[in-house]
């Protein structure tokens, strides 16, 4: 039987609003003996009119950028001991679509995710917490 993935979305656009979700993740995966996955999305402006204004390796230096960015945030909130047990998953496009597939693909027991400040229209839950919520396969924890 492997080890059971708690995984833990963040939003890297600014880094230290996620600190206490990735903390409130860390101490769910330890609880559980489960492995911490950390993810972000990065959009995919792909061959839109936006994306034909960037250079053609914009792509891949916005993933590098990411996951260096991602992997300093969790060395922030965890330490570098811990940092160096959590895998970093820098994924592309629409983000809840994506915190989805990479959950039912490492078969995530959980998945811990923020609820930022919402619209009006969105008044319990972010946009994206709130649909990660209502399409997930398995249990999802919302930090405040």
């Amino acid at each position: 039987m492997s080890k059971p993935t708690v995984l833990c979305a963040v939003d890297i656009s600014n880094e230290h609003r996620d600190v206490h979700v990735l903390k409130q993740a860390a101490r769910m995966a330890e609880m559980e003996g489960a492995q911490l996955d950390v993810i972000t999305i990065v959009p995919d402006f792909g061959m839109s009119v936006v994306g034909s204004y960037f250079s053609a390796d914009h792509h891949e230096k916005a993933l590098s950028e990411a996951k260096n960015h991602l992997e300093e945030i969790t060395t922030e909130a965890l330490g570098a001991e811990a940092n160096d047990h959590v895998r970093h998953i820098v994924g592309t496009g629409n983000a809840y679509e994506e915190i989805l597939k990479v959950a039912e693909a490492d078969g995530a027991s959980l998945i811990v995710i923020g609820a930022h400040k919402p619209d009006f229209k969105d008044y319990l839950l972010g946009p994206n917490a709130a649909r990660v919520v209502r399409h997930s396969s398995c249990s999802v924890y919302v930090v405040r």
